[in-house]
Formats: C-alpha cells, structure tokens, sequence
C-alpha cells in the first residue's frame, strides 16, 4: 500500500494544486510511482478521464505531472456550480444529483464512504498518493460533515501540511490562527507548513517563520517563492487568463460569462506570442478592433444567455459580425449561437426556452445524458486534426450543421454560418493541437508560432518540480508521508 501526504491551505487559491503537481514531479522523477486525489473539488473547468468520466481540470494537470493517465478515482466529488446556491454533484465521475448548498451539506457524510473507496483503490496502484484539500480546515462551521480536509485526513489517518499564501498578506495570522481554532486532534494531524508565493528576500521573512513555527509547534519546510511560469499552466480560475497584455498584437476577445466552464481551452491563445487575449468582463463591452470573439462554455446555458444580454454583449457581439469579425462558440457557446435553447425538462434550472443568438441556424435541446467521451476529429476547413474531448448536454441540429465545424469518424461535428465567420463546436481542448490552432488563426490572419502547447507545459511542470526541490525539504516532505 502507498504513503500519502495531504497538502492543504489556509485559504482558497493559496497554490495547494500547483505545489501537489510540483511535488509529483518531484517525486515522480526520483523513480516514485506518483498519484494525485482530491477528495472533494469545485470547479466549472473539468476534464474527461481515461475510464469516462469528470474530475476537476487541476487532478488532471497533477495526473499529467505524475506521468500517468487522469481517473476518476482522483476527484472522487466534484461540485460544478450551476448558480449562486446550487450545483451539479459528480459522484466517481457521473452526475448524481444537482443539490442547493445547503441539501448538499446534508449529502456530504454520505459521501465518505465514495471518497475512502476511491482513496483506496489509488493506494493499492501507487508508491506515494498526494492529496490535495479544499478551501480551508480553519472553517470549523462546516467540520462536522467535512469531507474535503480534515475530516479525510482523520479519517484516513494522512499526515497534513499547510499551504500559506503570503502574496496576499496575513499569513501569520492564517497558520497561528487555524492551530488556534480546529480542534485539537485536528490540529495534531498538521505535521508543517509552506510558505507560498513569497517576492524578494526571503531572508526578510526569517523572524515570521521562526514565529510560525514556535506558536503552532509546526515544522516549517520552506518559503517558496512565486513561481514565475505558473501562467503557463491550466489555472482553475479563468481570471488570470487575460491579465498579461501584449498591445500591438493581434486582439481575441473571450467573454467572462457567470457560469464559464473549461475555460483552458483559451490557454494556448494566451499564450502565443502575437495574440493579446482580452477578457471581456461583466460591465465592459467587447473591443471594436478584435478579429475573434469566443464565447467558453458555460455551466448554465440559458442563464448565462441571460447574462450575456444583461452585458449587452448581445448587441456588441452583431457590431463586430457586421464588421466582417468571426465568433467561435464552445460547447454552451455554441448553444448560444443558435436560435433557441430549450431546456424542457429543467435540467439546468427552470424548464423553458430561451432564443438564442441567431448567428448560426441551429437549435438547442437539452436532455438528461450528459457525453463525457476523449475525441480525435478533423477540421473541416483546413483538415487538420484536432485532439479534444466532449462533456456536455443536449442536442444541436439545424441547416447549418450541413457545414460542420470538424469530423469526427466520417461524422459531422458542429456548424459554420454560410458566410463562414461563426463557428460553433462541442470540442474542448481543441487549440492544443498545434497544427489545428495555426491553420484556424491564419484564416483570420491572426498569426501564430510552431510552438508546441503540450512541450510547454511538460516544461512549465519541469521547471515548478525544479523550484520546489530548491527551495523546499522535499526529502522531509516525502519522509513524513505515511
């Protein structure tokens, strides 16, 4: 049976996920057979795993790390928030339910037993299992069905370290202050802590570790400083994705849409050099000077329909097809290019329909089968291929699916408009394949280098598993694994 070791946070996006994937890396490339788990996720960006189900998009990264293929015995729970106060569970990579916050809070002593088996299977498959926690052990209101951090930890007896993110201030106060309110057999599952993100010299933040250390009893095992080439990686939380502005370059345009779901697809856009991606946020209108507006899938079809108007995107959006300007819309975003989407069941909220765009003659119905299925196509109008995946529901059909967007095994796949500026596809992952990405941006002379999207990031991983082996106790980390 493998050790574990759990990596958990003083707060949400404190780096938990990319130090688990530094750290499988790292362990990986000393000969250690490397698997990642996180018991519970929230998250819209999910991936499609080798036995055909969902898990967070993070797990999948961390799988890729660790050299070995995603399962959904990884992100055993994962929660796709559908609105403020409600969300889609996946139970072991299917949908079982879609539960208020406060129906699921009742759900989640339920789900141990789900969370331990899959723990479990991992265990008997692996040398080490990196496990990552969720949101914070310092939320003691919600410790008595926990599942995600130190209810897991306790119950599968796994020694915990905690990540701060000093970046944001108060990291002190966050390590002192969790040992000061979780109960006390919590507190003696924490074995260490990690400071992350630090700028400048670290020696300026001796005293602070020394106290850290002294008031928590906690050993520390190193101040990581920001890591440089983290925007290189899939993040899990789309605001980061158009921060780095290029002016000059060719501009693309995303929409920042409430429910936005795998919103990597944008990240090998972001990162060529002669495109600067914009995101559109709420409030703001879309640029009048992009050639390509793209329009991410979402969680919500229909409500984000609603959002869209609200914005007034739907008005920018006509200006810049009348401008001669291309649309892409994926997955939710294709259903919203068409001219209605009807949801007759209630699937995703209230039963209704909602017209849609009207850019592409197509139409929407949504049904309870979800497909979550890894897909090779080619695409129609340059015939490169296209490695992506599918996870979505309902159906589009309609007469411009006469010109699809790709094929998958001799069958069609999407629609363009008869003008061939809208483009609508159910595939995600889709600009990761070099060739397809190049050939799709040079129909709208936008250019695009021969970079390799996966060589880069296998390089971003190796370069975060570099940084954590010099600037943390890895051998001590391993050792305490148990």
């Amino acid at each position: 049976m493998a050790s574990a070791l759990m990596i958990q946070g003083a707060g949400s996006d404190v780096g938990k996920s990319l130090i688990v994937a530094g750290l499988a890396r790292a362990a990986t490339r000393r000969g250690l057979r490397v698997l990642p788990f996180k018991p519970q996720n929230m998250s819209n960006n999910a991936a499609v795993t080798v036995d055909g189900g969902e898990i967070g998009r993070a797990q999948a990264l961390q799988a890729l790390a660790a050299g070995v293929e995603p399962h959904t015995d990884m992100n055993p729970v994962l929660l796709k928030p559908e609105t403020d106060i409600g969300a889609q569970v996946i139970v072991q990579g299917r949908r079982i339910a879609t539960a208020r916050a406060r129906d699921y809070a009742a759900m989640k002593p339920s789900l141990m037993g789900a969370v331990l088996e899959s723990f479990g299977r991992l265990k008997t498959r692996a040398d080490l299992v990196l496990v990552e926690g969720a949101g914070s052990p310092a939320e003691v209101n919600l410790r008595k069905s926990d599942i995600a951090n130190m209810g897991f930890a306790r119950k599968a007896d796994v020694p915990v370290v905690v990540v701060g993110d000093i970046d944001r201030g108060g990291v002190i106060a966050q390590l002192v202050g969790i040992k000061t309110v979780i109960d006390p057999e919590d507190a003696a599952m924490i074995r260490g802590f990690i400071i992350n993100k630090f700028r400048g010299d670290p020696t300026l933040f001796d005293d602070g570790y020394r106290l850290i250390e002294t008031r928590t009893s906690w050993r520390g095992f190193g101040v990581l400083p920001y890591f440089s080439r983290a925007n290189e990686l899939p993040a899990e939380d789309a605001l980061g994705l158009g921060d780095a502005r290029k002016p000059g370059q060719c501009r693309i345009a995303f929409l920042a849409l409430s429910r936005i779901a795998n919103f990597d697809d944008l990240d090998p856009l972001k990162l060529e050099p002669g495109v600067d991606l914009v995101m559109v946020r709420p409030g703001e209108a879309i640029p009048g000077d992009v050639r390509l507006v793209v329009i991410p899938g979402s969680k919500s079809t229909r409500g984000d329909l609603a959002f869209l108007r609200a914005q007034g995107w739907d008005i920018d959006l006509l200006a810049h097809h009348r401008r001669g300007g291309h649309v892409l819309g994926v997955c939710g975003g294709y259903q919203m290019l068409g001219s209605s989407v009807a949801d007759p069941d209630g699937i995703e909220g209230p039963a209704g329909e909602t017209p849609g765009l009207g850019l592409l003659d197509v139409k929407t119905v949504m049904s309870a089968q979800k497909t979550l299925t890894r897909a090779k196509a080619v695409h129609a109008r340059t015939d490169q291929p296209i490695d992506a995946y599918e996870i979505h529901i309902g159906h589009t059909d309609g007469p411009d699916r006469a010109r699809p967007f790709a094929s998958i095994d001799g069958a069609p796949e999407g629609a363009i408009s008869a003008d061939g500026r809208v483009h609508g596809s159910y595939l995600h992952g889709l600009f990761t394949s070099d060739n397809f990405r190049k050939a799709f941006l040079a129909q709208m002379h936008i250019p695009a280098t021969d970079q390799g999207y996966r060589p880069r990031v296998e390089g971003a991983l190796d370069a975060l598993a570099d940084h954590i082996d010099a600037h943390l106790d890895v051998e001590g980390l391993l050792a305490m694994a148990r």
